[in-house]
Parts: C-alpha cells; structure tokens; sequence
C-alpha cells in the first residue's frame, strides 16, 4: 500500500471518528440568549406626526428615495462605493471573516509533512512522512471559539452597516445644506442689487439737496453687511462642496456641484415601534454580536481547567505511529480561574453596552421627533413673519418715496424682511437635517439585513 492511499483511509478513519466523537462532546458555558429590554410601548414625543400623510421609509428600499431628488439620489450611492473609509472598514470585516474560517478549521485535523514522525525516535534513521494531529473538541472549547469569531464577524458587519448609514446621512445633509446656501445666496444677490438701487436713489437726492450725507452713508452701510453676509455663504457652500467630494472619494479640486433650486420637501418618517430598533439600528445589532460573542467566550475559558485530548497519527516510508496526547492542567489553575472570571464579567459589560446603546437609540428618535415637531410649528410661523416682513418693507419704502418717513425706517424695514428671509431658509435647512437624522436614528433601510441573536454558526 501506497504512502498516499494509507493516508487516505487515515483521513477517511479521522473524519469518521470526528463527527461520533464530537457529537457525544459536552459544551461549557452558557447557551447565548439575548437578555430582555425594557422598552417603551410607543414613542412619547410621535403624538404630534401628521401619520395619515406619511409615507414609511421600509427596510427595503432606499431611505433617501422620498425626498424626491436626482442628484442626490447620484450622489449618495456612491458613498458605500467609492468612500475610503468604508473600504477600509469592509477590509476589517474580511479580516474578521477570516478568524471565523481560522477557528472552524481547528475542528479538523492538521495535516504536515516532516522527517521524523514522534518526539520519541530523536536520533534515529531518518524517515519521510505525513503527521497528523486532531484535538478532540470534549468540553467546547472549539464549537465556543467558532460561535465567538462568528458573532464577532457578525458584529464587525454590523460595524460597516453602521458607518455606511452614518456616512449616506452626513452626504444627504450636507446636500440639503448647500441647497439652502445656494438659495441665500440668491436673496442676497437680489438683496446687494436692490441696496445698490436704493443707494443710487439716495445719492441722487443728496446732489439735489434732498438726502443728507448721512442717510447715504447708512445706505452704504446695509449695502456693505449684505455683501459680507453673501461672502460669508459663499465659504459655506464651498466647504460643503469639499466636504461632499471627500465622501464620494474625490478630491474637492476634481468635483464641483452645479447650483440647482432646493427641494423643499420633507418627508414624514412614522416611527413604527421602539422594539423595531432593536432589529433595525446596526449599532444596536453589532453591540448584541458582541454580547452574544462574549458569553461564547466565557465557554472557552471554562474548558480551559479541563484535560484536553490530542490525536497523533502519522504515516511514513517505515512505519505508522498513532496515539493520544493528554494535557491537564495541574499548575496554574487560579489564572485559569482568573480568565473565567474575566471572560464572564467581559460578558457583563457587553450586556450593559448594549442596553446602554439601545437607550441611546431611543433617545435620538425621540430628540429628533420633537425636532420636525417644533421645527414645522416655527415654519408655520415663520411663513407668516417672511409674509408681513415683505409688505412692511413694501409700504415702508413707498412712504419714504412720499416723504411720509425717514430712509432710516426703509432700511430698517429691509433689514427685518431680509433676517426673516434667511431664518425661514435656516428653518428649511434644519427640518432636512433633523429629517435625515431621524432616519439615521431609525435604522435606515438596513434593517432587512440585520444578523439575527438566534443565528447558529
């Protein structure tokens, strides 16, 4: 018989003697439950959304879709491809992958070639063969490791889900963003435009003795801080167009967005159920992984003070040797007792960053429902201040024409129309953000794809 085919039914003998030996194998430690949470029943602050009128972002669709844009739409996919960052955190992932692969194949034998079979014929003839050693898996220690690497892999994956949404959330703001720049850099354009035409007007009627040197410098004076104020809006909208090119992967000298209206609408997002968090938000999943990965780890530890049992096979030009190797731990056993100890409090504080990030989470749904709430009322308002604010200065500057007031109540007029203009646009801005944080805060449309606590590995 060949060297090959007496490894063969070697190999065939160790698989065979594997899956009897490891089915009758005791597993230490806890059996992983995820531990209950207390959560509320509803949101406390979702009392005031407008529900007949919303529309639900579902964990299967893109969340960005109901804002009805294009170019966003372009933009925010390329986030999850072309962004570093989440390169760099899908090669983590891979790299975690692998150290599940690494502890399932601890179940297997291992398999080497080398000169001399055993410890035991040190100074013999030299022979050539294949050696073989497989661990008997009799407390766990490998099936623990498996589930531990596994959810921690899980909980990497998470990770990465997490970042994408954070990252898609921060584009989708800066876009909104740079929309209401654009938009204030138009008012103040018309803004700097009708001050040169009122400035123009006074410097006529200060050559016919009219306007005295003091209302034209008045005139230059609002039309210098409407100047300012457009520069300044200006370097914003710079900064997030740099900010936008570094998401997508670009250099900010490579990319340029083009100026376009804003869309003003802002979708309502129902809030479902706070125990719907606890399946849709990454975050929440990946810290349940890692809980999930820790009370593994507390088996493994335990089966640290039990006796081990190795297989020794090997086949050579000369001769086969096949025997048990036996490790039982004699010395040492309080730092064996240590580790345990250690891996169940590890456990311990998994479970209590995981109830701390599902608190976390419920808090930001809340602080953003309250947000849209109180932001629309305050557009509502605001609407009604932009609308008198305008007819004001309307009025105002035909009085001033008629000689009824002064240029100082025209250009106090102007001033109160223009702030209330720009905070509306502010107010807009704001209600877009909060509405993309609420998302976020929700889970985005991840939550289809988000690892299970009773997954098996």
């Amino acid at each position: 018989m060949t060297i090959i085919n007496r490894t063969s039914i070697l190999h065939a003998l160790a698989l065979t003697c594997f899956a009897t030996i490891n089915t009758a194998c005791t597993v230490l430690g806890p059996d992983y439950v995820r531990p209950p949470m207390d959560v509320p029943a509803a949101y406390k602050e979702a009392s005031g959304l407008t529900a007949p009128q919303a529309r639900n972002v579902s964990a299967d669709e893109h969340w960005w879709i109901p804002y009805d844009d294009s170019q966003l739409n372009e933009l925010i996919v390329q986030v999850e491809s072309r962004n570093y960052s989440l390169q760099a955190m899908e090669a983590r992932v891979r790299q975690a992958q692998s150290l599940t692969d690494a502890a399932r194949a601890a179940q297997f034998p291992t398999l080497s070639c080398c000169t001399n079979l055993s410890p035991r014929t040190v100074g013999s003839t030299s022979d050539l063969g294949l050696f073989a050693v497989w661990e008997i898996d009799l407390w766990g220690r490998i099936r623990r490791n498996i589930e531990a690497s596994g959810a921690a892999a899980q909980a990497s994956a998470a990770d990465l889900a997490a970042a994408t949404l954070s990252l898609q959330a921060q584009l989708a703001q800066n876009h909104f963003l740079l929309r209401v720049q654009d938009a204030e850099i138009r008012l103040l354009q018309d803004t700097v435009t009708s001050y040169k035409q009122s400035l123009q007007i006074t410097r006529n009627q200060h050559t016919e003795g009219v306007a005295s040197r003091g209302i034209i410098l008045q005139a230059q004076a609002q039309l210098g801080a409407a100047q300012a104020q457009m520069l300044d809006a200006r370097v914003a909208r710079a900064q997030l167009e740099h900010a936008i090119a570094v998401l997508i992967g670009k250099a900010p000298a490579d990319f340029s967005f083009a100026v376009a209206p804003i869309v003003e609408k802002v979708p309502v997002i129902p809030p479902a159920l706070p125990s719907d968090l606890l399946e849709r938000r990454p975050d929440i999943a990946a810290a349940e992984r890692r809980m999930a990965a820790a009370s593994a780890q507390i088996g493994v530890a335990k089966a640290a003070a039990y006796p081990s049992v190795s297989l020794l096979a090997g086949l050579s030009i000369h001769r086969g040797v096949v025997g048990p190797n036996v490790s039982i731990p004699l010395l040492g056993t309080g730092a064996i007792r240590a580790q345990s100890t250690k891996a169940e409090a590890a456990y311990d504080e998994a479970v209590a960053n995981y109830r701390q990030t599902v608190l976390n989470g419920l808090r930001e749904v809340e602080d953003n429902l309250v947000v849209l709430q109180i932001l629309e009322e305050a557009t509502t308002a605001q609407s009604i201040a932009v609308k008198a604010a305008r007819e004001s200065a309307v009025i105002t500057y035909n009085q001033y024409r008629n000689g009824i007031v002064n240029y100082l109540s025209v250009i106090v007029a102007q001033t109160t129309a223009l702030e209330n203009e720009r905070a509306a646009l502010s107010l807009l801005g704001r209600r877009l953000v909060a509405s993309v944080t609420l998302i976020k805060a929700l889970g985005g449309g991840w939550g289809s794809t988000a690892p299970k606590a009773t997954e098996k590995f």
